[in-house]
């Protein structure tokens, strides 16, 4: 089998950014697509579901009704996530929680729920959205590096867990890429412009990643063509990682 013709695909935090990207290269190269989100999806999108990933019954009532509607589930992307920058020494217990809840916990609600499905499909796939901080960890960012670095091994653990029912589970690491969310790190900076420039020079490429160039990897990891890659954390990343 070539291509996403006839496979079903649920994309989690699909609303914008890299996950909208993923929900459109999806339906391009042939794939039926229900996006879950909080908010509205841009004009586009197959099936729309909303719903928050902190709310567990919500999100499993969710991926169940979108699974459902699809006619069965093939491949699951988790992309939604959150961000948070503060002194290790005073982050907030609350703040703390919310970002593993939404970055660690939600990922595996919506694989929990989506596994009887992708158990009766014979290209099961899961692809966690990491972050290449889950590899190297950045300053000031001790809740969201430890997130991402969990999100890694949930992946490791659910492809060695999930192997008998040939559910194929990966993690792809981007670095920094031209999002609404990533767009907070250097908007707010007395000089945005030298902020940005700052950050490409950490990268041996000089630039950020655009949203679509991390959904030509998402695809490629749930799509057939790797049928034999699983507990892989794939860095997209510029070379951010290994410099």
């Amino acid at each position: 089998m070539t291509g996403l013709a006839g496979l079903k695909a649920i994309v989690t935090g699909g609303a914008a950014g890299i996950g909208w990207a993923t929900a459109q290269k999806l339906m391009t190269q042939g794939a039926r697509v229900a996006v879950i989100d909080r908010s509205p999806c841009p004009q586009g999108a197959a099936l729309e579901f909303i719903a928050d990933l902190t709310d567990a019954a919500g999100l499993t009532a969710a991926i169940g009704d979108a699974a459902a509607a699809l006619g069965g589930l093939d491949i699951l992307v988790n992309s939604a996530g959150i961000d948070l920058e503060a002194p290790s020494e005073s982050v907030p217990d609350e703040a703390w929680n919310q970002v593993l809840e939404v970055n660690l916990t939600g990922p595996m609600r919506a694989a929990r729920a989506a596994y009887p499905w992708l158990a009766r499909s014979e290209h099961a796939a899961i692809v966690n959205i990491a972050s290449a901080a889950g590899l190297r960890p950045i300053p000031d960012r001790a809740a969201y590096t430890s997130s991402k670095a969990g999100l890694i091994m949930l992946s490791k653990s659910l492809a060695l867990d999930w192997a008998d029912e040939r559910i194929r589970v990966n993690a792809v690491c981007p670095g920094a890429v031209q999002t609404a969310l990533f767009a907070t790190s250097y908007q707010e900076a007395a000089d945005p412009a030298a902020r940005l420039n700052e950050i490409r020079q950490r990268y041996p490429l000089k630039r950020v990643a655009e949203p679509d160039e991390l959904a030509e990897a998402i695809v490629f990891l749930a799509s057939p063509a790797a049928s034999y890659i699983t507990g892989v954390a794939l860095a997209v990343d510029g070379g951010r990682s290994f410099h």
